[in-house]
């Protein structure tokens, strides 16, 4: 199947207009961004999480924990509604991610691999984080060390096997680190330039089922503007697009988070690139 289908009936869009977990400079536009990015996705049912859209309690070294725990208890509740959908999930800040790739590991367990495309690993505890912004967390609460409130069940942890890093080119030290001591698959922007390298870092750890986590600021900030956390240096929207496809075609898809959508004054030209990127995968 080539393109997004919309006119299929297995696809639901869970919407989190979550900025809680976010670091950067006016994060409350990640929440339209969240609403914005919904409408170009197509879905049976369309769902948007009740996110408090009020700062909260920095608690152990995190930023506005009390509400990333509200919001992770009602995104878990959601994804309970969801039946056996195919998700894709909108935010909102990298934190949304929680539940829905959590549920992807319980669902298919060594099966699953998980591409992170991504500016940043997101890879640091509260201890070494130097924001307290969760959404530099996200991938290693996942796997199951990070704050306490947020953690994910056993049986919902990703091991480090499982993941490939895509596209990450701004890394803490402590982040450097821990890639290497765990042996983490990287692909650099470069090596993402011809989906084959990816396609092949993905069947090495044994996966039949691909979550697909989509961070925008792997885009280059020269092609794409709306973003909160830009980095020089990052893909062109076509090499972006051939790598969803390649992963698509190759893949069963167990679910697709799109975050750090950040509106700008030329969004419509950002939506432009969207839906471009969007369209051109292979969606199962």
């Amino acid at each position: 199947m080539s393109g997004l289908d919309r006119s299929n009936g297995s696809h639901t869009v869970l919407v989190v207009p979550q900025w809680q977990g976010s670091a950067a400079r006016n994060p409350q536009r990640l929440a339209e961004g969240a609403h914005r990015l919904s409408v170009l996705l197509p879905a049976a049912r369309r769902t948007v999480v009740e996110i408090d859209p009020r700062p909260g309690q920095d608690q152990d070294g995190v930023r506005n924990l009390d509400v990333l725990t509200r919001s992770l208890e009602a995104t878990r509740d959601a994804l309970g509604r969801s039946g056996d959908d195919t998700l894709l999930a909108v935010g909102g800040d990298c934190g949304i991610e929680l539940a829905p790739v959590a549920r992807a590991v319980a669902r298919h367990g060594d099966s699953l691999a998980v591409v992170w495309f991504d500016a940043h690993a997101d890879l640091n505890t509260p201890d070494t984080s130097p924001s307290g912004g969760f959404h530099g967390m996200v991938l290693r609460t996942l796997l199951g060390q990070g704050p306490s409130q947020l953690l994910p069940g056993p049986e919902e942890r990703l091991s480090t096997r499982q993941i490939v890093l895509a596209g990450a080119r701004a890394l803490d030290r402590a982040e450097v680190d821990f890639i290497e001591s765990e042996g983490i698959r990287v692909l650099s922007v470069q090596a993402l330039r011809e989906p084959v390298q990816l396609v092949s870092a993905v069947a090495g750890t044994g996966a039949t089922h691909v979550y697909i986590h989509l961070d925008l600021d792997v885009l280059d900030p020269e092609h794409f503007t709306s973003l909160s956390c830009p980095e020089p240096g990052g893909l062109h929207p076509d090499q972006l697009q051939a790598a969803l496809h390649a992963l698509t075609e190759r893949f069963t898809l167990a679910g697709i988070g799109v975050t750090e959508h950040a509106p700008a004054p030329d969004s419509a030209s950002s939506d432009h690139v969207l839906q471009r990127i969007l369209d051109g995968m292979a969606f199962q």
